[in-house]
């Protein structure tokens, strides 16, 4: 038996959804900023150029939805579930992702400026071409995610895990990755000007003409072949 409320036309107008059953629901274009959908189900939704700017979306279930160029900036999925879910070119600016599951989740050219993604689960997701200045990913894990030309610069990825992702032709400068497990990680072509990868084993990752310079790297071990 399901603990969500089926909502009424009067609550979608007010955006008082908290709990409520909204799966598969067409909600393309809707206009719920500052709605309340703390708890809601909205897995398999179509929120598809829909207006959610500072919405409470925590844990609220958004497993496949599609949020293509959705407006959510400022919105706060903090430990909500964002599994297989689209957000292709959708602006999450300054939106709190602390907690979030998204794994395989789509970000590609997303606006994730300023993010608070601190522990959220981000494997095998695609970043392709995502913004991600100033975000804070501290002990996110990012294992296996597609982040390619992404910009990450003045990011914080302390303690994540990075195993696997691909950084090729990534603007990285002055972030800062300390801790970070960066095991197979791709940085072929990345920029990691002024970066701070103080004490990290990078023997296992790639550094195919990554700019490195600047960079702090006290106490980090590098790969072999490494010119």
């Amino acid at each position: 038996m399901s603990d969500y409320r089926t909502p009424s036309n009067e609550d979608v107008r007010t955006g008082q959804l908290a709990g409520a059953d909204l799966r598969r629901r067409n909600l393309r274009g809707a206009a719920l900023a500052g709605a309340d959908l703390v708890g809601a189900d909205l897995s398999e939704a179509d929120l598809r150029e829909a207006i959610l700017t500072g919405a409470h979306l925590a844990r609220a279930n958004l497993a496949g939805a599609t949020l293509r160029l959705a407006t959510l900036k400022g919105a706060n999925f903090c430990e909500a579930i964002l599994e297989g879910a689209n957000l292709f070119g959708a602006n999450l600016r300054l939106a709190d992702l602390s907690g979030a599951r998204a794994r395989e989740a789509n970000f590609a050219q997303a606006d994730l400026v300023g993010v608070q993604a601190v522990g959220a689960y981000f494997s095998a997701a695609n970043l392709w071409a995502a913004d991600l200045r100033l975000a804070d990913l501290s002990n996110a894990n990012l294992g296996q995610a597609e982040l390619s030309t992404a910009d990450l610069q003045e990011a914080i990825l302390e303690g994540a895990n990075l195993r696997d992702a691909v950084f090729s032709g990534a603007k990285i400068s002055r972030a800062r990755l300390a801790g970070a497990d960066v095991a197979g990680a791709d940085f072929t072509d990345a920029r990691l000007v002024g970066a701070d990868l103080s004490g990290l084993d990078l023997s296992g990752a790639v550094l195919t003409r990554a700019d490195l310079h600047a960079a702090d790297l006290s106490g980090a071990v590098l790969p072999l072949d490494d010119e």
